[in-house]
């Protein structure tokens, strides 16, 4: 009896170990195998990558942006366009291993599928030659350069999406990096170390405060809550507990309703619409716009933070004129303002258009989706008209383009720097155009660039005029 005690505990400690082991290796495989197969120790990627030809990267008019190319027996990776792209296609360094969509499209440019990745490698040691999927980016090489011209010698980003598709048109950010091998192993200790973080991608994960822009969001909260007629008075400057808020330049408006209010970005209207609007006005409209939530993307994107808990006036206050502790993407800032232009409907941002096998036939089409309902048609409209009378009348003024109805925000964003007068506020504009048919949103942010209106509103414009010519 007592031998067969022992025999029932030795199975169940068998049968346990083997669970746990399935258990495990269940988990490696849904969770943990993509970052085994990109890993440089990976001898058996090693060996696949040797002999496949590493699907081409294309942007959406077929302009080839990488490629391999044969170096004697080693395959080389070829970036034409130098630094261009480093922020949106990455690197692939067999020192430094992948990022970006050569590393969220690893397999596919190397023509593994589910079955081969869990099957094939597990039980073969035997690669043969193959030729892996180019992937169709959803960006426009002509709009991408020119954003790279534009941003020539400053800190910052410029992001351009379809506002009915959730395409990305541009992704710039600035500094950037040569991502070829030989450079990256000539530069990689210097650029981790540089102050000026040229391997921060900060379109897509620099957190910025977003100054006046944020108001195009306060401004939807408020029509909801029924203030959409109220006159406030503006004399400059508000003392909301003990916490002085001025406009810019302590400029006075008088009498004003909230059209003129957001035209001329008036800093006392906004703060004292925070305190009416409140936190559960506030809490409503920044979670329908996603705020503090992951943003399902092609490559990493930081989650923009809006503090949810408990908030004094003051806070609420300078929440309302984008300030305190609202930080935000140059991205998501694109998607908002698309939302906007899209009669209130926030579309998945969309960066790999599609792939395509060696022969050409497309393998996978990305299809357009509604990520979030935002704000109801009706008041998307009247932002709309506000946003262009901004750009007529008010601080979006050198955004502005002949024969083109644009509307848009000029931000100006309070840093740390700027605060202790080391130097200026980061300049943001948000818009999109034409009115009447959007085809194009954008986010400008300069860091230390100033007033909106004095640098991101011309930046803006020349992308705007690019893609609208």
């Amino acid at each position: 009896m007592a031998e067969n005690k022992r025999i029932i505990r030795v199975m169940i400690a068998l049968c346990s170990l083997f669970f746990i082991i399935v258990v495990y290796l269940t988990f490696i495989q849904l969770f943990k195998s993509k970052s085994l197969m990109t890993n440089t120790y990976n001898r058996r990627q090693y060996k696949i990558e040797e002999n496949t030809t590493r699907g081409n990267i294309y942007d959406r008019n077929g302009v080839l942006l990488a490629y391999n190319e044969k170096n004697g027996e080693q395959q080389e990776r070829i970036y034409p366009f130098g630094s261009l792209y480093s922020h949106v296609i990455g690197y692939n360094s067999k020192v430094y291993g992948k990022s970006l969509i050569e590393a969220a499209y690893n397999n596919e440019l190397l023509g593994i599928n589910k079955y081969s990745q869990v099957f094939g490698m597990a039980s073969s040691s035997n690669y043969p030659s193959r030729k892996g999927d180019s992937i169709y980016l959803s960006i426009d090489h002509e709009l991408q350069s020119l954003g790279e011209e534009l941003l020539q010698g400053k800190k910052g980003a410029v992001v351009a999406m379809d506002p009915k598709t959730g395409e990305v048109l541009a992704l710039v950010s600035s500094p950037n990096f040569n991502p070829s091998s030989k450079e990256l192993e000539k530069n990689w200790q210097s650029m981790v170390e540089s102050r000026d973080a040229p391997f921060l991608s900060r379109a897509t994960q620099g957190l910025y405060p977003p100054g006046s822009t944020f108001k195009i969001l306060i401004t939807a909260a408020a029509i909801e809550e029924g203030l959409e007629n109220e006159v406030y008075s503006d004399k400059g400057s508000i003392v909301i507990d003990g916490r002085e808020i001025r406009n810019s330049a302590g400029k006075a408006y008088g009498e004003i309703d909230l059209k003129k209010a957001l035209a001329v970005s008036s800093n006392v209207v906004y703060a004292q619409l925070g305190v009416n609007i409140g936190m559960e006005g506030f809490g409503d409209i920044v979670q329908r716009t996603k705020f503090g939530k992951e943003i399902d993307f092609d490559i990493p994107v930081s989650a923009s933070r809006f503090p949810y808990d408990s908030m004094s006036k003051t806070d609420l206050a300078e929440a309302a004129i984008g300030q305190g502790k609202v930080l935000v993407t140059p991205l998501h800032m694109a998607m908002l303002t698309s939302g906007i232009a899209n009669g209130g409907v926030m579309m998945k941002p969309l960066l790999v258009k599609k792939l395509a096998g060696f022969d050409g036939k497309t393998n996978n089409d990305a299809k357009p989706g509604e990520l979030s309902k935002i704000m109801p048609e009706d008041i998307a409209q009247k932002i709309q008209i506000m946003m262009q009378e901004a750009v007529v009348n008010g601080t979006g003024y050198n955004a502005a383009i002949q024969g083109i109805n644009v509307a848009g925000k000029t931000g100006t964003a309070e840093n740390d720097l700027s605060v202790e007068k080391k130097a200026k506020e980061h300049s943001w504009f948000v818009g999109f155009a034409p009115v009447e048919d959007p085809k194009i949103a954008v986010a400008v942010v300069i860091e230390y660039g100033g007033s909106g209106s004095e640098t991101a509103a011309f930046i803006a414009r020349d992308i705007i005029k690019k893609y609208l010519s």
